[in-house]
């Protein structure tokens, strides 16, 4: 089963979307729920994201240093 790994909300004073900074994993990788998966950044924080389940990270929809949207799909796991 495919499952979207999305951008969450980022909070009333964070804005609507973040620049990816990085990711921690490569499309094929197997990763654990809560595992960090990407790095995002916004004018005032950087935070990460962590593996929504446990699966393989499929597809990387969202390059490093690309605008996200809150709500955009960033990757794809095979869950």
């Amino acid at each position: 089963m495919e499952y979207e790994v999305k951008l969450p909300d980022l909070g009333d004073d964070a804005g609507e979307e973040a620049e990816l900074s990085f990711w921690y994993l490569d499309a094929g990788d197997t990763v654990e729920e809560g595992e960090d998966l990407v790095e995002m950044v916004t004018d005032k924080a950087a935070f990460t994201v962590p593996a929504p389940r446990s699966g393989t990270l499929k597809e990387i929809a969202a390059r490093e240093g690309e605008k996200v949207a809150v709500g955009q799909k960033m990757a794809v796991m095979e869950v």
